[in-house]
């Protein structure tokens, strides 16, 4: 027999010992369910879900926040009736190991093949919608499920985040913004699901069409520019241009909120509006700072969950599955447990601010992202957020975060220096970076985005929530770093981190499904990987 049991170490983490004994796109979309063994009412009694994911949406850019270059209105009324929550963390600040965490509600190290970008996911690690729908409810998603990998070569028949249902698509759309009509979709979702069941996108990743912002009559100097990237009309241009995708996607939200509440079924929805990892720029998407996995986060639920609250607990998106299985009364079968926290006793409490003392942190995590360097290399590290501190183990500080500065083109050629660093995506930030990195105003944001890091960062939020000025080597913090690594190293060790152990390379073999670029090996170029 397998008993499975909980603890909660100093910091409130939870950690799963399992013991011998003699997603969206746009939206994960859970629910309609049949009455198990014929218990009556039980569609009643357990919500629909409506999970909307954006993709590439930084914490706190939506006008729920405050956020005067964005107009949020669907996300703001799902904040409105539920609760806004301040400090919400991804797992990992790339997108395919992020939903994976999410539908499985384990850490990324947890996860095998799937802890890493454009690789496979492991048949054996069970999902929310297949426990959901194994329960009764109907499920599916548009926009973007689990991805980008290959999750057919471990043997799953579907996506893991559940059936397709992308087939209607814009005649037109944006430049840079995906043509499938969520809306559509998601009306095709709710025609298609049986009567007596209830039920359980891509913007705003890049490209953007650049200059929409500015086009569509929004301000420049609405723009909050982020501490780690230069105060430029062309900074600025970009956020704008991000601020418009992120508008897209709040707009389909809003009118999927529209057509549930027509239909009469609002207020028994549990809606659950966040995104994947932070905004794709340079020091943010695929890095551990702030802006890398600090997400928006707002959940309703009216019947059940008292509404105008906001929460500072920090919580973790891998809390959300074990929170979907409690709201829906399904429990996990037990192999390979989920070791995310239920959100149920924040959401159906009264209180806002500190709701839950127990939640000291969170913790997120990276190995690779995009193929960026020799060998299909990738940048593994590991981070611990507190309410106050953010503790950073870079477990590879000879290469460098953003890739390798150097590649070979399509003929065979050594392209130029600072002609790579695919780990940041393509962007007119990152080419003002390039082109203008011996400039004294921009030089300084460049090396942040690009230059190698030392194996141990701390940052205190409260005064550098931009994460320029690391505290590691500060006499003045030395016992806060000792006691945060001590608690990160504790929990990883707990966890079965193959980083904490001899194992910590695995995380390298694992094949990646995506292109895979020609990069020098280390010691061709000086200036390493």
């Amino acid at each position: 027999a397998l008993v499975t049991s909980t603890c909660q170490d100093r910091l409130g983490f939870t950690t799963i010992m399992t013991r011998a004994c003699c997603l969206l796109g746009l939206a994960m979309l859970t629910g309609c369910q049949i009455a198990p063994s014929g218990e009556s009412g039980w569609a009643e009694k357990h919500p629909n879900i409506l999970f909307a994911i954006s993709d590439d949406q930084s914490y706190p850019h939506a006008s729920a926040y405050g956020f005067k270059a964005v107009r949020t209105p669907a996300l703001d009324r799902v904040a409105e009736s539920g609760v806004l929550f301040s400090n919400a963390f991804v797992a990992s600040p790339g997108c395919s190991p992020s939903r994976a965490a999410l539908l499985t509600g384990r850490h990324t190290w947890q996860l095998e093949h799937a802890g890493t970008h454009a690789s496979s996911f492991p048949k054996e690690y069970v999902v929310y919608p297949d426990l959901l729908e194994k329960a009764g409810y109907f499920v599916g998603y548009t926009g973007k499920g689990w991805g980008p990998g290959n999750w057919e070569v471990s043997g799953r028949t579907r996506n893991p985040a559940g059936p397709e249902y992308n087939q209607h698509r814009l005649e037109s759309a944006p430049s840079g913004i995906s043509d499938k009509d969520y809306t559509a979709n998601f009306q095709a979702f709710l025609e298609a699901r049986p009567n007596d069941k209830p039920f359980g996108g891509h913007e705003p990743h890049r490209r953007f069409e650049r200059g929409v912002g500015l086009s569509s009559d929004k301000k420049l100097e609405d723009v909050a520019v982020p501490p780690f990237l230069p105060d430029t009309p062309e900074i600025r241009s970009d956020i704008l241009d991000y601020a418009v995708e992120i508008e897209w996607f709040d707009r389909h939200l809003g009118q999927m909120l529209k057509m549930l509440e027509e239909r009469g079924e609002l207020e028994n929805t549990l809606v659950v509006v966040t995104s994947d990892n932070g905004m794709a720029f340079p020091r943010a998407k695929a890095n551990l700072y702030e802006y890398g996995i600090h997400v928006p986060l707002a959940i309703s639920w009216p019947a059940k969950v008292a509404g105008r609250r906001v929460v500072d607990d920090p919580v973790s998106l891998i809390d959300l599955a074990p929170t979907f299985l409690e709201a829906a009364g399904v429990e996990h079968p037990g192999t390979h447990p989920m070791v995310g926290r239920s959100l149920m006793n924040i959401l159906i409490s009264d209180k806002q601010g500190i709701v839950d003392p127990s939640r000291q942190g969170i913790f997120s995590a990276r190995e690779r992202h995009s193929s960026s360097r020799y060998d299909n290399l990738g940048y593994p590290c590991r981070v611990l957020r507190t309410r106050d501190y953010l503790y950073i183990r870079n477990f590879t500080p000879e290469r460098r975060p953003a890739g390798a500065p150097q590649k070979y083109e399509e003929n065979g050629k050594l392209g130029p220096m600072h002609g790579a660093y695919h780990d940041i995506d393509a962007s007119p930030s990152l080419s003002l970076l390039l082109e203008k990195s011996n400039d004294p105003e921009v030089t300084r944001y460049f090396h942040l985005a690009v230059d190698k890091r030392p194996d141990e960062e701390l940052y205190d939020i409260r005064k550098d929530p931009g994460c320029l000025n690391n505290l590691a080597d500060s006499a003045e913090y030395a016992e806060i770093k000792e006691r945060l690594r001590s608690d990160f190293e504790q929990y990883l060790t707990q966890t079965q981190d193959p980083r904490m152990g001899e194992q910590g390379d695995i995380f390298e073999t694992y094949p990646r499904y995506s292109r895979i670029r020609r990069f020098p090996k280390p010691e061709e170029n000086h200036q390493g990987n």
